[in-house]
């Protein structure tokens, strides 16, 4: 609690800029308004264009990023806005649990990762880690995930692209619909193996 106290009285005296970014309007504006009653100044945007105008205009200190967006994903915006400005600092939201593709946003300049749907206060613990942690950070696996792995996370990034539609996600993926059905039911495949850590993170 303290520590939300004093995060907001840093805030009131230098409030923080923040660009939030994602396409759900419902979600964003309510996000927007946890981090305005936080003492946060925000801007928000829809989609990758308007979120590259506004940081031209005025580069945020913060970004949350959506990866899953209609036209350039959020993977593209993590890099524009990183070579917009290097010090601005971004966060990913993936609403698909896909830990190869926020592991690539990472490679983009990222900061951390968290999966939908995040609340102001998930968001802001993902900015400001753990002091206690800060000798020994996380180590970030930057492995290539194994060929089973990939495949189920690119069949269910089709069939959520699809809004769970099996049939049209089966003709994208070129597969009879059975055969798509059948790869729904297997459970994903674990990452490659590296220690207990990796189990975790496939649970």
């Amino acid at each position: 609690m303290a520590k939300h106290e004093n995060d907001n009285q840093r805030s009131a005296e230098h409030p923080h800029t923040l660009l939030l970014v994602d396409d759900d309007a419902i979600f964003r504006d309510r996000l927007a308004r946890s981090f305005r009653d936080r003492g946060y100044e925000v801007q928000v945007a829809g989609g990758f264009d308007v979120a590259i105008d506004l940081a031209q205009e005025e580069s945020p200190e913060l970004a949350v990023v959506d990866l899953k967006m209609p036209g350039r994903s959020g993977l593209d915006l993590v890099r524009a806005l990183k070579d917009v400005d290097a010090a601005t600092r971004v966060i990913v939201l993936t609403g698909y649990g896909s830990i190869a593709t926020a592991v690539e946003a990472m490679r983009r300049g990222a900061e951390n990762y968290l999966p939908k749907p995040a609340d102001a206060d998930d968001i802001i613990a993902a900015f400001v880690p753990d002091h206690d942690s800060a000798d020994d950070p996380v180590e970030v696996d930057r492995t290539a995930p194994t060929l089973a792995r990939a495949e189920w996370e690119h069949v269910h990034r089709v069939l959520a692209d699809c809004d769970g539609n099996i049939s049209e996600a089966a003709r994208r993926l070129g597969i009879h619909r059975r055969s798509l059905q059948r790869k729904l039911q297997k459970y994903a495949p674990r990452e490659r193996a590296r220690g207990q850590r990796h189990e975790a993170l496939d649970v």
